[in-house]
């Protein structure tokens, strides 16, 4: 299990090695390194693939606050290219991932190769989300995750994912996952529950950016990928036609190819031009 000390907290990451271009994956809130799998097994191939866990997250450390805010988790990424010698790479990032990739796009762009933005947003927590997400979190803090893993699950998956009889294994390897969380997740669903608007700061990005949504997407709705896709010049859009908040494993397939797709053109050349796909 590699862990790496990063700003005074231990950090897993998984590494595949191998000499092509670094992609670094930075996942979403209540997951880990495991929400990436499909795309690492699709890529590591041709590029040097990074996964890692938030701190307070998966196997890495909790640190003893009670809010793990973005600019924390912001200056980790930064460290751990730094120690790891990834820069410049390809940032992939989801949720708060996302978070996370737009203030390094925006503010040290000499770091990254490109930008992936999946299921995520420039603004801050809508308030009509904040007090049932709070109440959420602390009965997740009080009582653990099983009391709130139904509703729960169904704000980080979409309906096909949900419905699909054909997929019952799945949902529940999924749940046994979100249940896994320990207690103290608490102090990072607190972080996103509090973080800031990055808007301002995102038109200033340079570096060639997909934003990837999917229509089912109840957490962060495609209204916020499209507004993204405003702010960000020459950034490329692909809607994709199911998956919830957790595309990148309910349509790997469909996530794949917008990112392999985006990746080989970055190889090609970098540029990039506006589009909805």
């Amino acid at each position: 299990m590699p862990m790496l000390n990063v700003n005074g907290a231990e950090l897993h990451y998984e590494d595949t090695g191998g000499t092509g271009e670094p992609i670094l994956f930075s996942h979403g809130l209540l997951w880990s390194t495991r929400l990436f799998d499909p795309q690492v097994d699709a890529l590591r191939g041709r590029y040097r693939c990074v996964a890692y866990d938030h701190r307070g997250q998966g196997r890495s450390a909790v640190p003893p606050v009670n809010a793990i805010d973005m600019e924390t988790l912001y200056l980790d990424a930064l460290g751990l290219v730094s120690k790891l010698g990834l820069g410049p790479c390809h940032f992939v990032g989801l949720s708060m991932g996302g978070f996370i990739g737009m203030r390094i796009a925006a503010r040290r762009p000499e770091l990254l190769r490109s930008l992936t933005l999946v299921e995520t947003s420039a603004d801050p927590e809508p308030l009509a989300n904040v007090p049932r997400y709070t109440l959420l979190n602390l009965i997740a803090r009080l009582a653990g995750l099983r009391p709130v893993a139904d509703p729960v699950m169904r704000i980080m998956f979409g309906r096909t994912f949900l419905t699909d009889p054909n997929r019952a294994e799945e949902r529940a390897l999924w749940r046994a996952r979100l249940l896994e969380n320990r207690r103290d997740i608490w102090r990072a669903v607190n972080g996103v529950i509090r973080r800031n608007a990055v808007a301002h700061e995102v038109p200033h990005i340079r570096v060639p950016t997909l934003i990837i949504v999917g229509e089912e997407d109840v957490a962060t709705v495609p209204a916020k990928a499209e507004r993204l896709h405003q702010l960000i010049p020459g950034s490329r859009l692909t809607r994709l036609p199911r998956g919830g908040h957790s595309s990148t494993v309910e349509e790997p397939s469909l996530v794949n190819a917008a990112l392999g797709s985006f990746l080989e053109s970055q190889v090609r050349g970098p540029a990039v031009s506006s589009q909805t796909a």
